[in-house]
């Protein structure tokens, strides 16, 4: 399987992160500034995108530029962050249940946010994927070889991270769909997670811990993210792995 997030998908992300922007900076005046919060591995994505949409907008509206901040954290833990005051414009995190519960428990946003832009205001999505090193030494395949006790793990945290949440999520399934029953999946769970060699907080801070820390015999996050980390930090030295049972993980985004 190849990288999800292809080019046509990022443009159109591209298109709908402009028009939230558009439609949040048109409600202020006068050298507005906006803060996008977002998810933890998604700083390089919107960098490149607030620079290119300050670049438009501030060409179209001389009198009433832009300035545009980041905020990055696990996106549970970003949303967590504005129930508690931290003052977003917009937020762009990586599982529609982070998004709403900003209705649910502040009514910081309104109860159709998802009927405001197109697709249901997730305009891409990925799977998880697993980044092992060079040869896949300990044969990791499925995610019943993550169970085995020759195998450490690393994924971020699901309580504060959607990434880890995900992953979380996805292993379920795939133990649920093999064994066909509850006590078998729970068993296979907790074998799982006591392979875990760290909990990060978030996506970025797992990758550290597996490439820069050396921890773990594999890392889990989504397929977008495994093939930026090896094109990034060598092709040669690591492996991609899809697993043959996998989850469809969402990135939504909203707005006041």
């Amino acid at each position: 399987m190849g990288t999800i997030m292809k080019n046509k998908t990022i443009r159109t992300f591209a298109l709908q992160a402009t028009v939230a922007l558009s439609l949040v900076a048109s409600s202020y005046a006068n050298a507005a500034q906006l803060l996008n919060s977002s998810y933890d591995i998604a700083r390089e994505l919107f960098t490149q995108l607030n620079s290119d949409f300050k670049t438009q907008w501030d060409a179209q509206h001389p009198d009433d530029k832009v300035t545009i901040k980041q905020s990055h954290a696990g996106s549970s833990k970003q949303a967590l962050a504005i129930l508690q005051g931290l003052p977003a414009d917009v937020v762009t995190y990586n599982q529609v249940t982070d998004v709403q519960i900003l209705h649910d428990k502040g009514k910081l946003i309104p109860a159709d946010w998802q009927q405001r832009l197109p697709n249901n205001s997730s305009p891409y999505y990925s799977t998880m994927a697993y980044l092992v090193r060079k040869g896949n030494p300990k044969n990791i395949t499925s995610w019943q070889d993550l169970t085995r006790e020759d195998v450490k793990v690393v994924f971020p945290n699901p309580k504060t991270s959607g990434n880890g949440r995900y992953t979380y999520l996805a292993a379920w399934g795939a133990f649920e769909k093999a064994y066909g029953n509850e006590a078998q999946t729970r068993d296979a769970m907790t074998k799982l997670l006591k392979n875990v060699a760290v909990f990060d907080t978030g996506g970025r801070g797992a990758t550290t811990s597996f490439i820069e820390r050396g921890l773990g015999d594999v890392l889990i996050s989504f397929e977008s993210e495994v093939n930026n980390i090896r094109q990034q930090y060598g092709e040669d030295d690591y492996q991609v792995i899809v697993p043959p049972v996998d989850i469809l993980a969402e990135f939504s985004c909203g707005m006041d």
